[in-house]
């Protein structure tokens, strides 16, 4: 009988420390990731987001179109609608426990695409992508960008993620 209680409770702190482990990392808002991705000679990643719709995934919702869908299904403001901003801001599809600096206003940003940016934001981890990828960073898949472009959006248009990709292209310089 205490055999049994004792491997229980074993069992019970591994499964819990691997929770603890799996949501160490925190996110850290696209501010952070302008220090060091805004840069020409670094790709000017930053610049490039900054000009694209994700950016403004937010402010679309307050566009004409939104308010009407939000009006003809009783959504009284799409803004602060959870199954809106869920795929309109990073901020709406996180745990708010691990967020750190993310803010509603900053639409997608790049932690909805690269995972959370606190354990390898630091330029000695994000040389290597090995480690990058150790401490959390995603690197982003067709099925990273399905969750938010699908039928589940009413304004859903055919998605082509190839087509997609190069319209966010924001790659890294090979360094000469």
């Amino acid at each position: 009988m205490n055999i049994k209680r004792i491997f229980s409770a074993l069992v019970l702190i591994l499964f819990a420390g691997g929770i603890l482990i799996a949501q160490d990392f925190e996110y850290i808002g696209a501010a952070k990731c302008k220090m060091c991705h805004n840069k020409s000679t670094t790709g000017a990643q930053y610049k490039v987001w900054q000009s694209a719709p994700h950016s403004k995934a937010m402010e679309s919702l307050s566009s004409e179109a939104s308010l009407k869908y939000a009006a003809e299904n009783g959504i009284a403001d799409p803004t602060k609608e959870a199954s809106c901003i869920k795929c309109h801001s990073t901020y709406g599809h996180i745990d708010q426990n691990f967020n750190i600096g993310v803010k509603i206003t900053e639409g997608v940003s790049c932690e909805s695409c690269h995972g959370p940016g606190s354990k390898y934001k630091s330029n000695s981890i994000m040389k290597d992508r090995e480690k990058s990828l150790a401490n959390g960073m995603v690197i982003p898949t067709e099925e990273t960008c399905k969750k938010c472009h699908n039928e589940e959006n009413p304004f859903h248009k055919p998605f082509n993620y190839e087509e997609s990709l190069k319209k966010i292209a924001h790659p890294i310089p090979v360094a000469e």
